[in-house]
């Protein structure tokens, strides 16, 4: 046999220790395999699988050469005379980045065990026996010290073989009533709902961040944009608030399709049930799913729920990317309105002067991974006949990748956030430019009767006025306003200038300051903060 230790160049994102860190990297990954063909490469060139180079090519690998092994029997192996060949084994194995799914793998298979002996299908003994090494197995593996076989082909095969190894007979019980099909579906739809878990808690780390931050910088006025033109003045409060309320919405589909997705397909078998006296209702409720899925040729088939899931991930990456283009453009020198501090900053290599928000940009950049991750499920879909099909092993590394990319991009979106001071004379400066006033001073003429329309060309001719004298609408006489409309009266400099502006908003979610305060009072008590904070 030959034992190599890979070292992956690009490695699973996923350590197995805690759901927590179970999104961070694994440092090695450690994998065997057994190759008859001592004189030719291993070569692995699948997306994001660990690589394998012969010393002599490339040495990114510990090897440890041993005689020749003849290849072990697949569990499926029996109606096949031949085994598969290196190619094949290496193409189709998945061990490389489903093993994540180790945790919810025995989860589902304790529950399974303890499900077949209440039907009789097992006896108690051989059910504690096999829940007894699985317990072993899972403690193996969280302490690295499971030996991962590519030869065993996936997380589901891997644990049954060992499980095989370690208590014998009972061992080939587990796997009655049971197929791949429904068991790694199983696994999955455990996996997605703990990871759900994990982003909205993420969202909400975000969304208490830009609360406080609104909190801090109350009454502090802005331009506000639109075609990234200068249109009326805003709170920061208000604008800061608007993308709480996005992340709301984003957390509000995660647990929309969490709710979806609840549901167990343990028990469906491979496509069509089984002839055996199962209870998948007892399945169901031990893993915590609202009950079991009602079709079992469309519990083994459709990826809907993962589709659903990463859907709601891209949403949330793009408005994340809009966040980090604000934030990138209100840092550059043209704006000038934040400044991040060191710690969330970096420097050029040749420029020195240079402070850039790399970590916005890279949310930016990032969203088109989860956005791409979505597209690549979806292209999977496209297209396959009921029920299973091996393409649909294709979904793992995008899903994961999905979920790992939106983690880090809510985590250092909260860190962006608290290392921030907002530069409030640059803004007050600027504040002046784009007659952010013009549209309060049509409101004002409607409030004398004026109709709207007429208004408007009033206002618009008030603006071309102060254009042509370098001025803005508040340093126009009333003589001057007259010569547009005689209704204009000394009143009207109460609606003229940022400030009276933003006062005069009223409408419910406006820019208006006891608006905005209402906005914050809600927020604060929703996320259990104080306003002190």
């Amino acid at each position: 046999m030959e034992s190599i230790t890979h070292y992956s160049l690009n490695a699973s994102p996923y350590s197995p220790h805690s759901l927590l860190t179970f999104f961070s990297s694994f440092s090695s990954t450690t994998t065997t395999t057994t190759n008859t063909n001592l004189s030719a490469p291993t070569l692995s060139f699948a997306h994001r699988r660990p690589t394998m180079f012969r010393r002599g090519v490339l040495t990114c690998a510990s090897q440890t050469l041993a005689t020749p092994e003849p290849k072990e029997n697949k569990l499926w192996g029996g109606r096949f005379e031949e085994s598969v060949t290196d190619a094949v084994e290496r193409f189709t194995e998945s061990i490389s980045f489903d093993k994540v799914l180790y945790k919810h793998d025995i989860m589902g298979s304790r529950a399974h065990a303890s499900m077949l002996a209440k039907q009789g299908l097992i006896s108690n003994s051989d059910r504690d026996t096999i829940i007894e090494g699985l317990n072993k197995i899972e403690k193996l593996i969280e302490d690295g010290k499971f030996e991962w076989r590519t030869d065993r082909e996936d997380v589901h095969m891997n644990i049954e073989a060992a499980l095989i190894d370690m208590i014998g007979e009972p061992a080939k019980k587990l796997h009655t009533a049971r197929s791949r099909n429904d068991q790694v579906l199983t696994d999955f739809r455990l996996w997605c709902r703990d990871a759900i878990d994990l982003i909205v808690g993420r969202v909400k780390h975000l969304q208490v961040a830009l609360l406080k931050l609104a909190i801090k910088n109350d009454g502090l006025i802005v331009p506000g944009y639109t075609h990234l033109q200068r249109a009326q003045p805003v709170l920061l409060q208000h604008l800061l608030l608007a993308f709480v309320e996005q992340l709301e919405r984003d957390a509000g589909r995660l647990v929309d399709c969490r709710a979806r997705l609840n549901f167990c397909p343990l028990g469906a078998c491979a496509l069509a049930g089984t002839g055996l006296p199962i209870d998948r209702f007892m399945t169901a409720d031990a893993l915590g799913f609202t009950g079991p899925m009602r079709n079992s040729i469309d519990a083994v088939s459709d990826r809907d729920f993962i589709l659903e899931f990463l859907s709601a991930n891209s949403i949330i990456a793009i408005h994340l990317s809009r966040l980090g283009e604000e934030w990138v453009l209100w840092a550059s020198e043209e704006f000038g309105f934040i400044t991040p501090s060191d710690a969330v900053s970096t420097g050029s290599s040749i420029m020195p002067q240079k402070k850039n928000p790399d970590p916005m940009e890279l949310v930016r950049g990032k969203s088109a991974r989860v956005v791409g991750d979505l597209v690549t499920l979806l292209t999977l879909c496209k297209g396959l006949p009921l029920a299973y099909n091996r393409d649909l092993q294709e979904d793992k590394e995008p899903s994961f990748d999905s979920v790992k990319t939106i983690l880090g991009m809510l985590e250092v979106s909260a860190e962006f956030a608290q290392n921030i001071s907002f530069n409030e004379e640059r803004i007050k400066k600027a504040l002046p430019a784009g007659h952010l006033d013009a549209t309060t001073l049509a409101d004002y003429l409607v409030k004398k009767g004026v109709p709207f329309r007429t208004s408007h060309d009033i206002v618009g001719r008030s603006v071309a006025l102060c254009v042509s004298k370098n001025c803005q609408l508040k340093e126009l006489s009333l003589d001057e306003l007259r010569s547009l409309n005689p209704v204009f009266d000394k009143d009207v400099y109460e609606y003229l200038g940022v400030e009276n502006a933003v006062k005069k908003f009223c409408s419910y979610g406006s820019t208006g300051s006891s608006c905005v305060a209402n906005q914050i009072d809600y927020w604060a008590t929703k996320l259990e903060i104080t306003k002190e904070t």
